[in-house]
């Protein structure tokens, strides 16, 4: 070959002459382009010269990460037990309310037409009344059988029961509770919250529809009264509901039948000698209307709140100041014409509750007839 000879169309541009003698450096001649080598890079290869899209995080970023998670989910495994925790032990628990409600009592005199019926013992006196067919003392004070409620088991149920029979039984048949003693049994079993109008009941009482103590329990004169030496007898029943998730009622509507006499001159307290104590016996009949509540501290510290006390005793005279002390007409004694006071309206101050009522002659004890 002679060598390199321009192209038909003139010299290549950028070649002497051509006027881009400046630009020569740069332009490769064929012999070059001949001997170059072409590299094809692996996809590997290429991706190295380049940075990630997405940089990666350290092995302990990853680590730390990992932590977090498992940290959520212990905490929330924790909440979760927490939750089923409170709720099987505390179930449908409500906040209890600060203070129970003051317990309200009627206190009914029933006044007989007739004289009080008496003159035989008191065994021959029971067994001519209405409560000849009663049980003596606490047999006849049953309970219903414990279900379970909505929101309370039937051991809750049972306890509610059981708190309500154990009031009654110190506040209507316990004899010292009755003869005016001490009434610590049944304060031990009032919720706290009632203890202060329970005391003031005993230290002042006054039937104002709060503080009469004989709202809250039988009991007589000690220095007037005094019981026959014969079982009392009892009949009624109880029921309970459940009132809200956490509370639950119990009525309970009792008749007690009481042999009593005078206390004798030398101070006995009940009759023994047949012909004279026995012979003044009369009988004294109360029944006796309760409700109860019990919310969950209640029943577990085994106390109960009073809410209502209606009660009607007799016989009794209608002006019978009967707050302090029941007191009963014995043998041979009449009521009389009294009435209760006059209430007026427009009065302020002391609330009266006074009522009266008359004693029908079947609740009597039916005398037989002396041949």
């Amino acid at each position: 070959m002679d060598g390199p000879r321009d192209p038909p169309e003139g010299p290549p541009e950028g070649a002497p002459g051509s006027g881009d003698d400046e630009y020569r450096s740069v332009v490769f001649d064929e012999s070059f382009v001949r001997a170059a080598r072409l590299q094809e890079y692996s996809a590997q290869e290429r991706m190295a010269d380049h940075a990630h899209p997405v940089r990666s995080r350290h092995v302990w970023a990853r680590i730390g990460a990992s932590r977090q998670v498992l940290v959520l989910i212990l905490l929330i495994t924790m909440a979760f037990g927490t939750a089923v925790y409170m709720g099987l032990r505390h179930p449908y628990e409500e906040p209890r309310p600060p203070t129970a409600e003051a317990l309200r009592t009627t206190l009914v005199p029933l006044a007989p037409r007739d004289p009080v019926p008496g003159g035989i013992s008191a065994r021959e006196l029971l067994d001519h009344s209405p409560a000849a067919q009663f049980r003596d003392g606490e047999e006849g004070i049953n309970l219903p059988p414990a279900r379970r409620t909505q929101h309370f088991s039937e051991s809750l149920v049972m306890t509610a029961l059981a708190t309500a029979k154990e009031y009654t039984v110190k506040s209507a048949l316990d004899r010292a509770t009755l003869t005016g003693g001490a009434q610590r049994g049944v304060r031990l079993l009032l919720d706290p919250s009632q203890l202060d109008q329970f005391d003031r009941s005993f230290t002042k009482p006054v039937d104002d529809g709060r503080h009469a103590a004989t709202g809250w329990l039988v009991r007589f004169d000690p220095t007037q009264i005094a019981l026959a030496d014969v079982p009392i007898r009892t009949q009624g029943t109880f029921s309970l509901t459940e009132t809200t998730p956490g509370t639950l009622e119990v009525a309970a509507d009792h008749t007690f039948v009481y042999a009593v006499h005078a206390v004798r001159a030398g101070g006995g307290q009940h009759a023994g000698e047949p012909g004279q104590g026995e012979d003044r016996a009369s009988l004294f009949t109360v029944r006796r209307q309760m409700r109860f509540r019990f919310d969950r501290d209640d029943l577990q510290g085994h106390h109960v709140e009073v809410l209502q006390s209606h009660v009607q005793a007799g016989p009794q005279s209608c002006s019978a100041d009967d707050a302090a002390y029941l007191r009963p007409l014995l043998a041979g004694q009449r009521a009389g014409t009294d009435r209760p006071a006059d209430t007026d309206p427009y009065a302020t101050g002391r609330e009266s509750a006074a009522l009266c009522g008359v004693m029908a002659p079947s609740a009597q004890p039916s005398l037989p007839k002396a041949s």
